[in-house]
């Protein structure tokens, strides 16, 4: 089994002039990623990199950011990649925890950063950052006082040939920052193998090729959208990266002049696509798969997807940032006869639903899924504790809630953080989420529970509603659940807000809309993204 970086220099050396990454309609081949990767290595090294130091990226998608990525790896270095549109006290918690020696930023982070470095040196708590790299035009001048600064130009413009460091297996290649939905951001702690394992596994049931380009909306900071950067670049494809997420349009027609064979998002966002935007007038002759993780896809909003590209594969897909990025897949020629279930273990990946002695549960008995395989985290960094909590001697506990099938397949009961607790019951929001969706003009949807003096809670739906479609009212809604859900899962409210409360990789934050959802009763709006939106209350 070889490294990413070894990979990568296979499909260099086997089509150096073949295009790696589209962005910004500049194209950059294999070749040139390849030789900024080394440039950036050789400064690395030259700054007095050590094997497992840790170097930060608060840089958007582009090739760069793919060059900086592969740079690190070759110079034993640790990846911690960062959302770049982030704030001082978010920088302090990521970059205080994972103490980079080294830095790369864009303009959209420079000034959080700087002002970072500022308040970091007044306390007298630095760190280790030694060295900036910043992309033109974002020339941190407040921290010029402390680290090195130097320009992307000045970095990638050197000539310099690959080093020869090679980091061991079980070395750290990547932190990756859980999103925080519930708590503190932790950093996951990703290993060579872990990254080498779930690539293979992820090439062999994707079928991945040169011939491939992958449409990319989502960021690579993120655990998927970082798979789907080492598995396109493993296999010789095409980055096709997107810009442009207010206009859907636009990314559209980007996605058609490239002729993207695959397009990859969360559940949000293919509601993007069904209710924001012409997918259905589309015909895209060269889409040859689809895939979406980050949350369940609504069988509603599979079937749509089917209908609307029914010769596209689609893949639905479980996983978690803790096993790389994947676990488990629904395959396409699966959707008629298991439609809802994740499916089973990808290749070198084991799940089991186990209870709470860690026994295997029967058949249509909710237990816990616990993974193994070689794609499962080394720990969290600088946490112990939490990682003697969820890495156990049956493998890792997800803390996801699921029950399998006679044939094995596994259905996801909900996870332990977002069960609704209503009187001897406890409810999947899920559940009610996918009979809300079954309604044409709702786009979205997230149920939380309602403190309830009788119940303990009761489910409230907050919905977005599709912008090109009759409006349905409050009552509707509630009525629609009262017609297809036993009494005990009926929403109590249905609330109407402009957007759902997101994470920078698309999971909804339950905990903001709890808070919503106990306001009190003689409210009569919602606030979400500085918008008002009425909201009805109803007692079923």
């Amino acid at each position: 089994m070889n490294t990413l970086c070894e990979l990568f220099r296979e499909q260099v050396e086997a089509a150096p002039g073949r295009v790696a990454v589209h962005c910004r309609g500049v194209d950059t081949t294999y070749e040139a990623i390849a030789r900024q990767a080394d440039s950036v290595a050789a400064w690395l090294l030259q700054e007095g990199l050590q094997r497992g130091d840790r170097v930060a990226l608060l840089l958007d998608n582009s090739a760069e950011y793919v060059a900086c990525y592969l740079g690190i790896l070759q110079a034993g270095g640790v990846v911690v990649a960062l959302n770049p549109d982030t704030t001082v006290r978010e920088l302090a918690g990521t970059l205080g925890d994972a103490s980079p020696v080294a830095v790369v930023v864009g303009r959209k982070a420079v000034r959080p950063l700087a002002e970072w470095a500022a308040t970091s040196r007044a306390s007298n708590g630095s760190g280790r950052i030694r060295s900036w790299i910043h992309l033109d035009g974002a020339r941190p001048d407040a921290a010029c006082a402390g680290p090195r600064v130097v320009s992307w130009s000045e970095v990638s413009g050197r000539s310099a040939s690959a080093p020869s460091v090679r980091p061991g297996w079980d070395d750290v290649a990547q932190l990756i920052y859980t999103s925080g939905t519930t708590g503190r951001p932790k950093g996951v702690t990703l290993s060579h193998r872990n990254l080498a394992a779930n690539c293979r596994s992820i090439l062999d049931y994707l079928d991945l090729t040169a011939d491939d380009g992958a449409f990319v909306i989502l960021p690579f900071f993120y655990s998927y959208g970082n798979s789907l950067l080492f598995t396109h670049l493993a296999a010789g494809a095409r980055l096709i990266v997107a810009s442009d997420f207010v206009f859907w349009n636009r990314a559209l027609d980007l996605m058609e002049s490239q002729r993207a064979t695959g397009f990859s998002g969360v559940p949000s966002s293919y509601a993007m696509l069904l209710h924001r935007s012409d997918f259905r007038k589309r015909r895209f002759s060269h889409l040859r798969y689809m895939t979406c993780a980050g949350g369940g896809l609504a069988p509603a909003v599979v079937e749509q997807v089917r209908e609307i590209v029914p010769d596209v594969r689609l893949f639905l897909m479980y996983g978690q940032t803790e096993a790389t990025a994947r676990l488990s897949t629904l395959m396409p020629d699966e959707l008629d006869a298991k439609l809802g279930s994740i499916g089973r273990g990808i290749p070198g990946v084991t799940i089991r639903v186990l209870d709470e002695a860690g026994d295997p549960t029967p058949p249509g008995v909710v237990g816990e899924i616990v993974a193994r395989g070689d794609n499962v985290m080394l720990g969290y960094w600088n946490d112990q504790e939490e990682t003697a909590r969820v890495l156990r001697p049956e493998g890792l506990r997800t803390g996801d809630l699921a029950w399998t099938d006679e044939d094995g397949y596994v259905y996801i009961a909900g996870r332990k953080s977002d069960m609704i607790k209503s009187g001897a019951y406890r409810i999947n929001p899920k559940e009610i989420e996918d009979v809300i969706l079954e309604l044409e003009a709702v786009a979205e949807t997230a149920v939380v529970g309602f403190p309830d003096e009788v119940w303990g809670e009761s489910p409230v739906a907050f919905v977005v509603l599709s912008p090109n479609a009759q409006k349905p009212t409050a009552s509707e809604i509630v009525e629609h659940c009262r017609r297809h859900l036993p009494r005990y899962k009926r929403i109590r409210e249905a609330r109407f807000v402009d957007r759902l409360p997101r994470t920078s990789s698309g999971k909804i934050k339950r905990a903001e809309l709890r808070d919503l959802s106990r306001s009190g009763p003689d409210d009569v709006s919602v606030r979400i993204g500085g918008k008002e939106r009425s909201r009805t209350i109803l007692d079923p």
